[in-house]
């Protein structure tokens, strides 16, 4: 599948293509139509990219944010919890140092989390993005 554009902007995949006109899906909705060659222009991106684009960007950046389990649930644990401090997250979680501060890194890269400051210590605090995030995986 290649991704396409109609005339209006509109993003699709196309799934086949004949003389006159083609089938394309729209990612979003999954619904599949026939266009005219005619109204489409190809993109440049991955069909997979373009598909994984229709979730909403704050779902996608998680998802992509979170390598494994433990990643996933320590961002669950933010947004159950809301602001921690880095000294709390060392005591309460089974992660290193290390790996603690590049999931941080990695979060706040991604827009969801914000650095804060919790009882006098640094801290880190979920952004509206994280906990819609975690509200749309527990679905």
């Amino acid at each position: 599948m290649q991704p396409v554009r109609d005339a209006d902007g509109r993003r699709y995949l196309l799934v086949k293509r004949s003389a006159e006109s083609s089938l394309v899906r729209d990612p979003a909705t999954g619904e599949e139509r026939h266009l005219p060659n005619g109204e489409l222009e190809p993109e440049g991106e991955s069909p997979l990219a373009a598909a994984a684009g229709a979730l909403p960007e704050g779902t996608r950046n998680a998802v992509l944010a979170c390598r494994d389990e433990r990643a996933l649930g320590l961002l669950v644990e933010f947004a159950d919890r809301g602001a921690l401090s880095v000294r709390t997250l060392l005591d309460a979680y089974d992660l290193c140092e290390s790996d603690l501060h590049g999931l941080l890194a990695e979060f706040r890269a991604a827009g969801l989390l914000a650095e804060t400051t919790v009882a006098g210590e640094r801290g880190y605090e979920p952004t509206e993005a994280a906990l819609s995030a975690v509200e749309r995986l527990r679905g």
